[in-house]
């Protein structure tokens, strides 16, 4: 028995099955990735008559309800919602999302006497060649007749026939075959998902949680499609405060749901550390509250999936869809999502550009609800927080294979409990050869986006660590003003002196400082800007520093971590400089770990 079909159908007939909710597309499934060039081609195939490719539907499986009848769901999308969002750009005129969430058009401008197509701009919007959209005429908006009327009137030496045989042309798009390939309902979750999976391979790669947008987008039973606006709308108020007004406008009755409740004070109350996209949100919700990590486990549950059985129930499907509301429900609350935010800020993460890995806020935060919802006190929440967040960035546990790292974290904690299995991950990561050794390979690096250096500088934020050589200005205030990085050793006088820039731009060689005293050091050696440093110190001048006592400078370069050699430094004991400060750091990332 064949387990799909496969079957043509005019584009006019899936663009009003998109219409009607036959396939549900939900917007969010991803922003509109495709350039305007894609598109363009995409019209200009389906113009000369080339295939397209296919689109890839499963219809959702049977499930049993409680009244013993099957329910047959709606066409899930598996692959083709790019090509659909374009012609449904360029034809019907729709807008669509950028990779920033804001809306856009797409226009395609044709010319017929070349035949060509391509993305609207001012200098074929001026040319009479050029018909500059060609949504009115493939749309109906326009008569063909009264189309080529015009074209030929601004083109008057245009062979009226050849215009008229290329607008009809243009105009035939809408008739022109598609190839849809329907997976069938009885296929089980698991061949669907490796399905997906090798369709996705090439090109531009889709997610499992794509396929998860996909199947709540296309459920009316359970909520499914209001959970999905719920997600939509919250990651677009997210980047877009504006748009609450378009949500109260546009769509009366989500506004009066509880949905809408819930999410409405995102439009002035999100912070920018965490950001989360519909991604990050299914992944926390569905962590916390199925205990699970892998998103094909989730598309199986929405479906009915009994994992003993192997047969779709409609009980295990409503309680799944239960499970997801509630789980995004407190991910979006608002005393959850600013405690969680607080907590992380409290660890001296205090921006974004110091946390490079969004899965490790993800458990973080799925953490966080998943130790409030067992009852665990406020302060032992985020104690355990805390040290997780910060250990999953000291091993960059999610930097591959996150999904199952996810899924292995959550159900050991499940198990063991959150103090047991914490202290084992330490015991295997963090243990005496990590701080004497691991962590200081890892500070040996010329790069900023190193974990190790933002937790060092994350460190210095906790310790409330005033900047190199100043008297009060603290560190956190230059990360967050974009301060100045400088160099211990400048890096013009050691370039002077044959280093190399991966050399000269360790991290162990920088410090944040006053953008004043920067400019001031200039092209000193340490000995000699910390000699004029205490020779002001002692006249009662502030020149390169702010610092008006010799201890108050000592206490600096050691709070700074700055090794005592650098008092009588030159590029001779660069590398024994950088050696013993990295050692310092680490000891430092030590005490900041064992502090949380």
């Amino acid at each position: 028995m064949a387990k799909y079909s496969v079957h043509q159908q005019p584009v006019e007939t899936l663009l009003s099955w998109i219409k009607s909710g036959d396939i549900a597309i939900p917007e969010i499934q991803r922003p509109f990735v495709w350039n305007g060039a894609k598109v363009r081609d995409l019209i200009d195939s389906l113009y000369q008559g080339y295939p397209v490719g296919y689109i890839i539907t499963w219809r959702n499986p049977d499930v049993k309800l409680k009244n013993g009848d099957l329910s047959t769901g709606k066409k899930v999308l598996i692959d083709g919602q790019q090509r659909i969002t374009a012609l449904t750009a360029a034809i019907v005129g729709q807008r669509v999302l950028d990779k920033n969430y804001k809306e856009i058009n797409i226009r395609i401008a044709f010319n017929p006497l070349e035949e060509k197509f391509d993305v609207l701009n001012k200098a074929y919007e001026k040319s009479p060649e050029w018909i500059d959209n060609i949504n009115p005429i493939v749309n109906d908006e326009i008569s063909i007749s009264k189309a080529i009327r015009k074209y030929c009137q601004e083109n008057p030496e245009a062979d009226e026939e050849l215009v008229e045989e290329r607008i009809e042309n243009l105009k035939r798009i809408k008739t022109k075959q598609v190839g849809i390939i329907e997976l069938d309902a009885s296929l089980d979750i698991d061949t669907v998902t490796e399905i997906f999976i090798r369709i996705n391979q090439k090109g531009v790669v889709l997610s499992n949680a794509d396929f998860v947008m996909s199947k709540i987008a296309s459920d009316e039973q359970h909520g499914g499609n209001k959970m999905r606006k719920m997600v939509d709308y919250f990651c677009r108020l997210l980047v877009d405060k504006g748009f609450i007004k378009h949500i109260q406008d546009n769509d009366t009755p989500f506004t009066q749901s509880d949905y809408f409740k819930e999410i409405k004070w995102m439009a002035t109350g999100a912070d920018d550390l965490y950001v989360p996209d519909y991604i990050d949100m299914l992944r926390v919700a569905f962590t916390f509250k199925f205990s699970r990590g892998k998103f094909s486990d989730l598309v199986a549950l929405l479906s009915g999936r009994n994992f003993e059985t192997r047969s779709y129930e409609g009980s295990i499907a409503e309680a799944s869809y239960a499970k997801l509301s509630e789980g995004l429900s407190a991910f979006v609350n608002q005393t959850n999502y600013q405690r969680f935010v607080m907590i992380i800020k409290s660890t001296g993460l205090i921006s974004k550009k110091l946390i490079s890995s969004q899965n490790s806020l993800n458990f973080a935060y799925a953490l966080y609800l998943k130790l409030r919802e067992d009852g665990l006190g406020e302060a032992e929440t985020q104690g355990y927080v805390k040290r997780w967040m910060v250990m999953s960035m000291f091993i960059g546990r999610y930097s591959g294979s996150a999904e199952s790292r996810i899924d292995e974290d959550i159900k050991q904690i499940n198990e063991k409990g959150i103090a047991a299995y914490l202290q084992q991950m330490e015991q295997a990561h963090l243990g005496p050869g990590f701080w004497d050794f691991g962590i200081i390979n890892d500070l040996e690096t010329s790069s900023v986006n190193n974990n190790a250096y933002n937790l060092y500088l994350a460190a210095q934020v906790n310790s409330n660590t005033v900047a190199f050589l100043s008297k009060s200005m603290k560190i956190s205030t230059l990360i967050e003003q974009r301060g100045d990085v400088h160099h211990i050793f400048p890096k013009k006088y050691l370039m002077n002196n044959g280093y190399s820039q991966k050399a000269y731009n360790q991290v162990a060689n920088f410090v944040f400082t006053e953008q004043a005293t920067n400019i001031k050091v200039g092209m000193l050696t340490p000995k000699e800007y910390l000699d004029k440093v205490k020779a002001q110190i002692n006249s009662g001048i502030n020149g390169i520093s702010t610092l008006d006592t010799e201890t108050s400078l000592q206490e600096n370069l050691v709070n700074n971590d700055i090794p005592e050699i650098i008092e009588e430094a030159s590029h001779l004991v660069y590398e024994a400089f950088l050696e013993e400060r990295r050692k310092l750091m680490a000891n430092k990332l030590k005490v900041y770990y064992g502090q949380l």
